[in-house]
Parts: structure tokens; C-alpha cells; sequence
């Protein structure tokens, strides 16, 4: 029986018992598994995919929705992808459309790759920043750091949660309150008993990726990265927001090289909410 058109097919919700298939949908794009990814996104957010009738998935994507859960005022978009034999048949662009119309007025974020752009622009984004992704072993200098940092206990969380609503402009308490179970450490910084900065290092493949980072200022961010550096014994990788160029060229002095840039793009809202200049690194691109 001939195959029917690709964007014929239904689009249905993804569940964590999808994790394999999203995965195996990565690994065919030339991507990393990333099944610990995969699995925070599918539980943390709404996965999207269209099923293959010779099994897999044709395409797949996870929108993030932040602010109340019956009212979300933004939402990021992310790991939209397409198999490689299903590609440049307007599968992408029919499942975007599809979140679209499922988001209804909400304000919409993603990180773009140069590739994708093009289909972004053309379904209404906007470009309004740009991150630079760095990824190498950390290499300290050996001084001491500006700012006092330890590990995070659970009598942290409300003040974080405080500090990350006030920096992203959103309520991401369902996201933020997953890290102590999703990252390997989790760190705070404090000055006086409060808190001015948090980070959290999480396992991708062979590397350890640092984000969130949110920090009172680069000094903050440094001390915070060093911190977490010294517990592990992976490359480090991260997406730092490119206005903060200090913390940029510091990082890159520590070892860590430039990998690629990613087009920071919204949607039905000019520009993120929030604090940029304590925003350092998202938890990961797919998520905001």
C-alpha cells in the first residue's frame, strides 16, 4: 500500500514511554542520544511527534510552558527534529504549525540552529539574541573566587525558586524543582546569608553541561563555574547568552573553546521576560 503523505499523518502527545524512540530519532539526525535529556523534557514538558508507519518516528518536538499551569505565559520550544529519510518534505514546518495553533496566544521562545532559522523565521520569529556554546575540560587559574559558593541543600529551594522567577521572569517551579534529582551538583551562591546566584551541572553523554546559571554578576558566575568544575571529571559544556562577554572570554582563557551559535528567536512577544543580565545559561536550549 503506498505510504500516505507525511503531513497526513496525526500528530499525537509524547509520553516518557516514548523516550527510546526520541532518542533513536536523535541519534538518526546525527545528534547525541541524550536520553537523560529526553526523559526531563517529556515529563517536564508536552512532547509532540508523528509516528512512522514502518516504526519510529517521523518527527518529534517538546514545548516547556512556564507560569501557571492553566495559564502559561511562555512557553520553549525545542528538540524539534526530523528523520533524515523524511526530511525536506515540509514535515517540520506542519509540526511547528501544529504547536502553534496548540499554544494559542502564548509567547513562544526557542534556540535556533542556522538550519532551522530559515523555517522559523518564515512561521513568524523573530531573532532578538544570540548564544555561543562552549564546550572543554576546565582548566582553574588557581586563585581564589569573588564569591562564596556551596552545595545546595533542600532548605534552598524556596529561596531559588524566589531568585529564578525574579531572573527568568516565569514561574519555572515544576523545571527548577526537578534539578536536585536531574543534575549530578547543585550549587548556590550567597553573600551575607543570601542567596545572589545558583548553578547546576548535569550529565549529557560524555560531558557535564552547566546550566541554569544565574548569578548577581560575572564575578558571581566565575565562582560558581569554578565550583562546579572542581567536582567533576567530564568536559564541561554550556550556552552562554553572548552580552555577557566578560564571563565569555574568561571561560574561553579556562579552556573551554567555542563550539557553535544559536539564534536566541521568540514569538508573539518582542523580547524575553526577565533579568538578562543575571541570566548567564539556560538549563538547556531545548527548555529555556
Amino acid at each position: 500500500m503506498p505510504m500516505p503523505s507525511l503531513t497526513a499523518l496525526p500528530i499525537r502527545r509524547l509520553t516518557f514511554r516514548d523516550l527510546a524512540a526520541c532518542a533513536d530519532l536523535s541519534e538518526d539526525r546525527g545528534w547525541p542520544r541524550e536520553e537523560h535529556k529526553w526523559g526531563l523534557l517529556l515529563t517536564a514538558g508536552k512532547g509532540y511527534g508523528i509516528d512512522d508507519p514502518e516504526g519510529g518516528l517521523v518527527s518529534a518536538c517538546v514545548v516547556t510552558e512556564y507560569g501557571q499551569p492553566d495559564r502559561p505565559d511562555l512557553a520553549a520550544i525545542g528538540m524539534v527534529l526530523v528523520a533524515e529519510r523524511h526530511s525536506r518534505k515540509g514535515v517540520g514546518r506542519h509540526l511547528m504549525r501544529h504547536v502553534l495553533a496548540t499554544t494559542g496566544t502564548t509567547p513562544l521562545t526557542l534556540h535556533a540552529t542556522p538550519n532551522g532559522r530559515p523555517l522559523y523565521e518564515e512561521l513568524g520569529f523573530k531573532v532578538t539574541g544570540r548564544a555561543e556554546m562552549l564546550r572543554g575540560r576546565f582548566v582553574p587559574d588557581g586563585s581564589q573566587p569573588d564569591a562564596v559558593t556551596r552545595a545546595a541543600t533542600a532548605e534552598d529551594l524556596a529561596a531559588v525558586l524566589r531568585l529564578d522567577g525574579e531572573v527568568f521572569g516565569s514561574d519555572r517551579t515544576h523545571v527548577i524543582a526537578r534539578l536536585p534529582a536531574f543534575a549530578d551538583q547543585l550549587r548556590v551562591a550567597e553573600e551575607n546569608g543570601r542567596l545572589i546566584g545558583y548553578a547546576a551541572v548535569w550529565p549529557n553523554m560524555d560531558t557535564h553541561v552547566v546550566g541554569p546559571l544565574v548569578a548577581r554578576d560575572t564575578a558571581t558566575a566565575k565562582a560558581l563555574i569554578t565550583s562546579l568544575a572542581a567536582l567533576s571529571d567530564r568536559p564541561l559544556r554550556t550556552d552562554i547568552d553572548v552580552r555577557h562577554e566578560e564571563l565569555l572570554a574568561w571561560a574561553k582563557e579556562r579552556g573551554l573553546a567555542s563550539i557553535a551559535f544559536n539564534a536566541v528567536m521568540t514569538h508573539r512577544v518582542p523580547e524575553l521576560p526577565g533579568d538578562w543580565t543575571r541570566r548567564f545559561a539556560p538549563l538547556t536550549v531545548a527548555a529555556g
